[in-house]
Formats: structure tokens, sequence, C-alpha cells
């Protein structure tokens, strides 16, 4: 399939959910990041009513120019994109000064908070414009590795590009002509105080683990892997294994029948 027809058949997807749905907009976070750019690029094409919001929380300066960049794009070359801007700094800052900061796990929990109030900002604007929160995970992160936050930015109503690997989305991105600053930059969650990678955090670049996931779609097992590969196969195992709760429903404690009041 070509990238165009790709293209297509993921913007008129919105349109028909949109429809089906009878929803007024959708509302997407603008990170910087090829993904939020692709999504809200996608959007933007269905002629809905679009609301692209930029979150920063002691973004680095880099990150929040692509991101406004990106915007101002978007903007000049679509009518029904409108944008915010929240700055969500101050409000982290409440959070860090109200729960205990001194625990080893601290550094994960706070970088997962800033999602979290991501997607309740989200949500807030969603809410009063009538509208749904659209995801920007792919499938690399959302069905493979789960390198997401649980309620953070893995909190959405729909999730266009979920089924597209992460150079899937690098080739659609480059084929809508989306800045360049966006298609050269390192992946990275901006959840952190420094500059790690997407990489850095998971052990691995994502065209390794999407060769990994590849091979296992087609029913290869790991001992026919090369040994470099099997090394990304046993990180991406340990990442697949530890997030899994973030891919499947919430479990439910069923009463039987015979217990039932």
């Amino acid at each position: 399939m070509k990238s165009s027809e790709v293209i297509n058949h993921i913007v008129n997807w919105i349109k028909n959910y949109n429809e089906n749905n009878n929803i007024k907009g959708l509302v997407v976070g603008v990170s910087g990041g090829i993904d939020s750019a692709l999504t809200s690029t996608l959007c933007a094409m269905t002629g809905i009513n679009t609301i692209c919001l930029n979150m920063p929380i002691f973004q680095k300066n880099e990150q929040y120019k692509r991101s406004e960049n990106h915007i101002n794009w978007l903007k000049k070359k679509f009518k029904n994109v409108h944008t915010e801007k929240i700055e969500l700094t101050n409000t982290f800052s409440c959070f860090t000064e109200t729960v205990h900061t001194n625990h080893e796990k601290s550094n994960l929990g706070l970088a997962n908070t800033r999602s979290r109030l991501r997607m309740l900002t989200l949500y807030y604007y969603a809410t009063i414009n009538d509208s749904i929160v659209v995801g920007t995970g792919n499938k690399v992160e959302d069905f493979g590795i789960g390198f997401y936050t649980k309620y953070g930015d893995g909190g959405v109503d729909i999730s266009p590009i979920a089924d597209l690997m992460k150079s899937e989305v690098f080739k659609l991105s480059s084929e809508l002509g989306i800045n360049k600053e966006i298609l050269n930059a390192k992946p990275t969650d901006g959840l952190w105080d420094d500059d790690r990678s997407d990489e850095d955090q998971i052990g691995a670049n994502y065209y390794d683990i999407e060769k990994v996931m590849k091979k296992i779609d087609n029913g290869e097992t790991p001992e026919n892997f090369d040994k470099e590969l099997k090394k990304v196969f046993d990180i991406y195992s340990r990442h697949h294994n530890t997030n899994k709760h973030k891919m499947v429903d919430i479990p439910i404690c069923f009463i039987p029948e015979n217990l039932k009041l």
C-alpha cells in the first residue's frame, strides 16, 4: 500500500468515527515529536475542528520550539486548526511540593505525573469543546514495549496511528512535508529534566525493535535470530512483559452466580 493510500485511509477513518459518534472536534497534544506531529496533521486533514495543545512542563527549549513551529505550520495550512498554550510548569511544581519526593522511584513517578497532568488538560479542553482526545502512540510503543504512561498519554479516546510502526510514522510524516527539525530530532518523551532519549530509556532503537516484532509476527522464533537481534529480543521481552498490564483490559473480579446477592 502506498503512503498516500494509508494517509487517506486514516483520515477517512477519523472522519467516519466523528460522523458516527456525533463529535464536534478533536483535541491533540503536540509535543514537538514525530508521533504527535503526524497525528495532528492527519486530524487537521479531516476538516474537523482540531485543537492542538502545547503543554510545556519545564520543557527543553528545542522541544518547545519544534512544537510551536509545527503548530504554526498547521495553522497556515488548515483553517480548522486552533491552538492553546497551557503552561503547566507551576501546576507540576505545586504537585512536587505537596507529595514526598525523596523515594527511590520519585523521579519515575514525577515523570509519569507530567504525562498525566497533560492528559487531564487534554480532557478538560475536550469537554468544553464537545470533542474527543486523539492518541499519538504508534504500534511499537502501544503494543510492543508499552512505552507510555498508563492514564497519561495512554489515556485517549481514539488511536489513529497505533497500527503504524515507527518507521512508517516517519515515512508518512515525510510524505506530508512535516518539518525536517521534527523528522531529524532524536525521539524522546520529554518527561525528564535531562536529555535522555527514548533509546536511552528502552535500551534499543525503534528500528531494531520493529525487526523483532515483525519476525515474531511472521512466526519466527528467537533461536533463529542473530546474536545482536537476540539481545534486542531480550530487551523487547522485558519491556513487553513488564508493561503488559497497560495493553490488556483491567482485571475484573467476577462474582459467581451462586455468590451474588
